[in-house]
């Protein structure tokens, strides 16, 4: 997660569209996603989200209007993401992107299971 694979697919463009509170994503294999704030806020690789080992996840709440602020390059690698709730520690590599945009329907019913699991309901944003 932390470095490049030499075949990872890498971003050729990365827009925020700051109204939608969407990321949109390019990679050079012609991969093209859109991921909302709030999924790359609750999806975040930091440890405050991710722990410091398995089992050790913060389920991340109230997320739901959540947006990018700061879009910073860290090396040829990654991105960090700064969240208009002040979230600025984790650092999104090209491969950690393309993995969770490949896999997105999959983790955000993942993520839908475990708020219901705690007992709490995503507020209506519309």
């Amino acid at each position: 997660m932390s470095g490049l694979t030499p075949n990872s697919p890498r971003p050729v463009d990365i827009k925020l569209h700051q109204a939608s509170r969407l990321l949109e994503i390019k990679f050079d294999n012609n991969t093209e996603c859109m991921l909302s704030c709030e999924f790359l806020r609750v999806y975040s690789p930091s440890a405050e989200v991710k722990g410091h080992g398995p089992g050790q996840e913060v389920l991340q709440i109230g997320k739901e209007d959540v947006n990018i602020t700061a879009i910073e390059p860290v090396g040829n690698y990654a991105v960090r993401l700064v969240f208009s709730d002040g979230h600025n520690t984790g650092l999104y590599s090209w491969d950690y992107l393309y993995d969770i945009a490949s896999n997105y329907e999959a983790l955000w019913l993942e993520y839908l299971g475990k708020l219901s699991a705690a007992g709490h309901a995503r507020k209506n944003t519309a």
